[in-house]
């Protein structure tokens, strides 16, 4: 039963927790949840992201807004681990706020979130294709420019091919199955992380201590600045967390996985940035390619091309986990009637939602294939932050609304730790561009009109 009739009716969790057993194909292992959470936080951010913080915002001490944006990253994760381990369904932070705090607000972070995680599937399909550009013009290969994406511009602009392949590409992957994606994702996450841990490993050796100094250049409200900035690259578990409903024990292994990942994650983040600071001078490295310039400057030029190449593999299993997330975003809530039933269907034989994931495949290829980066990167941001506080808000309303109900993860701190990620997320939507938040506000209007005209009436708490 609903808790409710209006536009605030729940679930309960234990309803939540019951329904749909057997529907999807539950082959995800510990390990495997654990890479697709690596392959969705470690992606341009450690090639790109952190060489830019430190030349113009922070210098050596991007090291501290590392750690500063994970300890707040931690915060939501710890909130994700919690319901993950209550709720082991698909959806995520749709389905926590839909439980929780009402089926408005579950539709509205839920369709915020279809037009967030696409967007970001486009967006790191158009960073591939300007990354791909530059490793043929570097082997000396000659492709035509109507075929890629220049760095930074999206192709200027006919059609971004090479991205759109790669977003159909990634829908096809993702309709062999989830035990033949997750194998995918997880030998590409093995390649990706080898290849980082080889620029520490080397660059350890070319360190010169003096680089560090000084390690506050632009005071220390530039390491605070630089950790809004290198926030958006220490996310990625909450669309992994959408995968629940396909793990063998989700309830065990999500909140371990959550955890596991950001954890790997931010170790390799904090080791690569000592390593980016300590080769080369703050000033002198090259925003867009900080590796690149920081190995060249000591005379190991030819690890750039083995960047570029780490660097295409890890932006390509980023596009992987956010797909994989819409798709189940989508697929919950077309099951729960919000959305029409048509799009909950599964594949008969490989258990997974394959309408949903070729429309999101073409709706990525067409933003990626039209839209410069720039235009497509600013539908990414705000979203994200919502979800979090929306999860953060959830758990700790439910803590002391069911303090009872079994929790095989329980967030440390209760409510500090959640609040502190509600206050950091919001402060980090304070830097957004008020037009991001003018088109964030027609599509909110649009999922408004959708779910008073559609999604209440058919609402399966409705019937």
């Amino acid at each position: 039963m609903a808790s409710s009739r209006g536009v605030f009716r729940r679930k309960p969790v234990e309803q939540i927790a019951e329904e749909h057993e057997g529907e999807q194909s539950r082959s995800l292992g510990l390990w495997q949840l654990t890479a697709i959470g690596i392959g969705g936080i470690i992606g341009a951010g450690i090639f790109a992201l952190a060489g830019a913080v430190a030349n113009q915002t922070a210098g050596p001490a991007v090291l501290v807004s590392f750690l500063i944006a994970g300890v707040a990253s931690a915060a939501a994760a710890f909130s994700y681990a919690e319901f993950a381990g209550m709720i082991p369904k698909a959806g995520s932070a749709y389905t926590y706020g839909y439980a929780v705090l009402g089926e408005l607000v579950g539709w509205l972070i839920g369709w915020d979130l279809l037009l967030e995680y696409t967007a970001i599937v486009a967006v790191v399909g158009i960073g591939i294709s300007g990354y791909f550009g530059f490793l043929v013009q570097q082997l000396g290969f000659g492709l035509p420019a109507w075929m890629l994406g220049a760095p930074g511009t999206g192709a200027g602009h006919v059609v971004d091919l090479f991205a759109v392949v790669l977003c159909l590409l990634i829908a096809f992957l993702l309709n062999l199955g989830i035990r033949a994606a997750a194998r995918f994702e997880t030998i590409v996450v093995v390649i990706k992380v080898a290849v980082v841990l080889l620029v520490i490993v080397v660059g350890f050796f070319h360190v010169n201590t003096a680089n560090y100094t000084p390690f506050f250049p632009f005071g220390v409200g530039g390491a605070i600045t630089g950790a809004a900035t290198v926030f958006f690259a220490v996310f990625g578990y909450d669309a992994m967390s959408t995968a629940a409903e396909e793990s063998r024990d989700a309830q065990r292994h999500m909140p371990r996985a959550i955890i596991y990942s950001l954890v790997i994650s931010m170790i390799l983040y904090v080791l690569a940035t000592l390593v980016l600071t300590g080769m080369q001078n703050y000033r002198d490295i090259d925003p867009e390619s900080g590796f690149s310039s920081a190995f060249a400057s000591v005379g190991l030029s030819g690890l750039a091309t083995v960047i570029a190449v780490g660097a295409i593999i890890g932006i390509l299993t980023v596009m992987f986990t956010f797909m994989l997330g819409v798709t189940r975003v989508w697929f919950s809530m077309s099951r729960d009637g919000l959305l029409p039933l048509w799009f909950a269907k599964l594949h008969p034989v490989r258990r997974v939602p394959s309408r949903v994931t070729w429309i999101v495949g073409v709706a990525s290829a067409l933003i990626a294939g039209f839209l410069p980066i720039q235009e497509a990167a600013e539908l990414t941001n705000i979203g994200i932050l919502l979800a979090f506080v929306v999860v953060c808000v959830a758990v700790i309303v439910l803590r002391y609304r069911q303090p009872g109900l079994p929790r095989q993860f329980r967030t440390p701190g209760m409510p500090v730790v959640p609040a502190i990620g509600v206050v950091f997320s919001v402060w980090l939507i304070t830097f957004l561009d008020p037009l991001t938040w003018l088109r964030f506000a027609v599509w909110f209007a649009i999922g408004l009109v959708i779910y008073f005209a559609y999604s209440r009436r058919h609402s399966m708490l409705n019937r």
